[in-house]
Formats: C-alpha cells, structure tokens, sequence
C-alpha cells in the first residue's frame, strides 16, 4: 500500500509528504526511503524526541492533526496511519477537513485504520487509550465531503494474534495544480 501511494503521489507534480500521528517515525523513515519527501507530526513530545533520536536527518515536529502549522495546499500527500482510529468520531469529519486543507489540488491521501466489518463505528481497548474501528464506506463518505474521490480500498482479514480487520483508503484531492 505504502507503495502504490508513493508511486501516486511522485507521478504528480511533487513528493512533499506528511505523516500525522508518526509515532517513532519508523513509517516516516519508509516513506524517504520510497523516493518522497516526508516529515513527521505527533501530538506527543516523548514520541518526536524517539523520532528525531532514531532518525536524525528527517524533520519531526509536536502538533496536532486537527490545527497543523502548515499553509493552504502545501502538500502533495498525507499518511495518517492508524492515527484516526484514536480520535473521537464526531471529531473525524474536522481532521479530513484539515487534511484536505493542507494537501494541495490532486494531491493523496492514505488512511489506515481498524475496520469494523461493516457494523457502525465501534469503541475498543487499545493498549494507548481507547479507539474505534470504522467501516471503511462511511470514512470514505466523510472524505468525499471534503472533496476526496476515492483511488482504491483494501481490506485485509485479522492474521493471527490481531483482533480486528483493516482498512486502508487511498483517496485524491479534487481539483487540478496550476
């Protein structure tokens, strides 16, 4: 998946990435190593620290996903992988909102999250606080609200020792660069 959006997002017009929710920046670290130019954005400062420690040469900065110090249209792609799945439901539709914000016209946006195999969003423990699983249309409904039009979906079935499905969208920015 991690490739297919960097292929997507390079046959645009830039590499420009942000990973929100980057936790230890390991995902951030892949996304360089995929030929594109991420930074990383957690709201926690001990996470940004292991970050910045484990990988020296990218960008980390403390912030949050719902008001990021970036201007209008900025980016060429957006990964928030698993991090939508800690925010409160009626909070989700305010996060697309900025994410769509901050990417530029026909720039990329990959979501990952628990899926909830259909049922409506649904409360779980997580080990970090507590988080939901979402079906996959109605994520892919809230993004098409912000101007999203959706590139592909994938669904894969709990392997062993996991509980829930997963989901992953890749969805596209409207519009066109000038």
């Amino acid at each position: 998946m991690f490739a297919a959006f960097a292929d997507t997002v390079r046959a645009g017009s830039g590499t420009a990435v942000a990973e929100l929710g980057c936790g230890p920046g390991r995902l951030t670290a892949h996304l360089r190593d995929l030929g594109l130019e991420p930074f990383g954005v957690d709201l926690s400062p001990v996470m940004i620290d292991i970050a910045r420690q484990a990988y020296p040469g990218l960008r980390f900065e403390v912030g949050s996903m719902h008001a990021l110090d970036l201007p209008d249209a900025s980016l060429d792609g957006v990964v928030s992988w698993y991090s939508l799945i800690h925010a409160l439901p009626a909070d989700v539709p305010g996060y697309v909102a900025e994410f769509a914000r901050i990417l530029a016209p026909g720039g990329h946006l990959l979501l990952g999250f628990f899926e909830s195999e259909g049922g409506p969003v649904t409360p779980f423990d997580h080990r970090v606080t507590t988080a939901y699983r979402w079906p996959v249309d109605e994520l892919a409904r809230i993004a098409a609200v912000h101007g999203f039009a959706e590139t592909g979906r994938m669904l894969r079935e709990p392997r062993e020792g996991e509980r829930f499905r997963r989901g992953h969208l890749l969805l596209r920015k409207e519009g066109r660069r000038d």
